[in-house]
């Protein structure tokens, strides 16, 4: 299935596997409005189950990931009275949490400039994979801003208080492969090998367990919040809903069977 009808962004779900390009190389990929939108009614349509991926895969074309804000577009631009509170409230604070409540993994192949919303985006998918020429840079300070879409809440998580606090103070750019180094992203490959490693990783997850797969996310991200004890009952919630699918059955036969598992997500 191949959605064409967007002007902003490329989409199609082919074996199992959703992707969504970000098609505005021009302007780095960096986000509109209409790029907001066309965004949105991806994530709506994954939402509502209308596809049957399993993995979604988010990256950019031509030479960057995505930008951030275009600061060309006029509620951005500085000039006059802006509430970029509005803003963020009404576009990218969405964009965040459907990302993260969305029950498939999502994978951000960083191809290669993430950049303010761009690079914080990425950090609020599930598993980021750079190429090794690409970078992760936090501008919002040389624009007397902070970092937003998530940022203040993912890199002190990451990467600890000392190293959010430069990147977000000093504004400086980090390589791909520091951002594996501090534990920022899970992986930076090699420029020539980021395509087959990106296709590796989504064959492992679209033949995973999907079911596994919703849990973990779900249970991963409230423990950023949650003590011990709240935590631990929640896994054991999980686990009882978890040990009475088909799906587990088929894990543990296939374990003993020495085969590989077939789970349908039941």
């Amino acid at each position: 299935m191949t959605k064409t009808d967007y002007d902003n962004l490329l989409f199609e779900v082919t074996d199992r596997c959703a992707r969504v390009t970000l098609n505005r190389p021009a302007r780095l990929n960096s986000f509109t409005e209409a790029m907001h939108a066309d965004l949105a009614d991806v994530l709506t349509y994954l939402e509502e189950g209308r596809s049957n991926a399993k993995v979604l895969v988010l990256t950019g074309a031509g030479r960057a990931f995505c930008a951030g804000q275009d600061l060309s577009e006029g509620q951005m631009s500085g000039d006059g009275e802006v509430d970029l509170g509005h803003t963020v409230d009404r576009l990218y604070g969405p964009l965040v949490r459907r990302l993260r409540a969305l029950p498939i993994p999502v994978i951000a192949a960083v191809n290669g400039v993430a950049a303010g919303a761009g690079a914080n985006m990425a950090l609020a998918c599930d598993i980021v994979m750079a190429a090794e020429s690409a970078f992760f840079l936090q501008p919002f300070v040389k624009l007397n801003l902070l970092p937003d879409t998530g940022g203040t809440y993912l890199l002190p998580r990451l990467v600890g208080e000392a190293r959010a606090m430069g990147l977000s103070l000093l504004g400086d750019r980090l390589s791909a492969v520091q951002a594996q180094s501090w534990g920022l992203i899970w992986k930076a490959v090699p420029d020539a090998a980021f395509a087959s490693a990106v296709a590796a990783v989504v064959d492992q997850l679209k033949d995973g367990p999907p079911l596994a797969h919703a849990h973990i996310k779900r249970v991963i991200h409230v423990s950023l919040s949650n003590d011990l004890n709240e935590q631990l009952d929640l896994e054991r919630d999980s686990m009882r809903e978890l040990g009475q699918t088909r799906d587990y059955r088929e894990g543990v036969s296939a374990f003993l069977e020495k085969r590989a598992p077939s789970f349908q997500g039941n």
